[in-house]
C-alpha cells in the first residue's frame, strides 16, 4: 500500500468535545488520482442502529479533506468536513473533522490489517497495534 493510493476498506473513531464518547466508524475510500469518493457507516447517536454517509473529496500528496453528507432521510445529521494527514505508509489518517459553527474535534482512520481501534477509552482514542 501507498500514500499514492488511499482506495480501501478503513476502520476508524472521530472524538467528541466535551467529554463526549468517540464513535467507531467503518469507510470504504475510493482514490481516483486524487479525488477521493467513498461510504460510511457508523452507529447512530441515539443507538438506535446505523446511519450512512458518502464522502467527496480531494488528496494532495499527504494531505487530504472531504466532506462526509448523510443520507437524505437523516435529518439529524449535518454535513461534516474533514482534514487530515496521511502517514508515510497510506495506512493509517489523522486529523479534525467539523460541523462548522457547531463541533469539532479529531479523528483517526486506519486501513493496515491487524489494527484494532479501542473505543472503550475516552475521547482521545487509543490505537492499539
Amino acid at each position: 500500500m501507498s500514500a499514492a493510493d488511499l482506495s480501501g476498506h478503513w476502520t476508524g473513531i472521530f472524538s467528541y468535545p466535551h467529554g463526549l464518547p468517540a464513535t467507531g466508524f467503518e469507510a470504504t475510500l475510493f482514490d481516483g488520482a486524487g479525488t477521493l469518493t467513498g461510504h460510511v457507516v457508523e452507529p447512530r447517536h441515539d443507538g438506535t442502529g446505523v446511519v450512512e454517509a458518502l464522502i467527496d473529496g480531494r488528496r494532495d500528496g499527504a494531505r487530504v479533506r472531504f466532506a462526509k453528507s448523510y443520507d437524505g432521510q437523516d435529518q439529524d445529521y449535518d454535513l461534516v468536513r474533514y482534514e487530515g494527514e496521511v502517514d508515510a505508509d497510506g495506512v493509517e489518517i489523522t486529523g479534525r473533522w467539523e460541523i462548522p459553527g457547531v463541533w469539532a474535534a479529531t479523528f483517526i482512520m486506519i486501513r493496515e490489517r491487524g489494527l484494532t481501534v479501542d473505543t472503550a477509552t475516552d475521547a482521545t482514542a487509543t490505537v492499539e497495534r
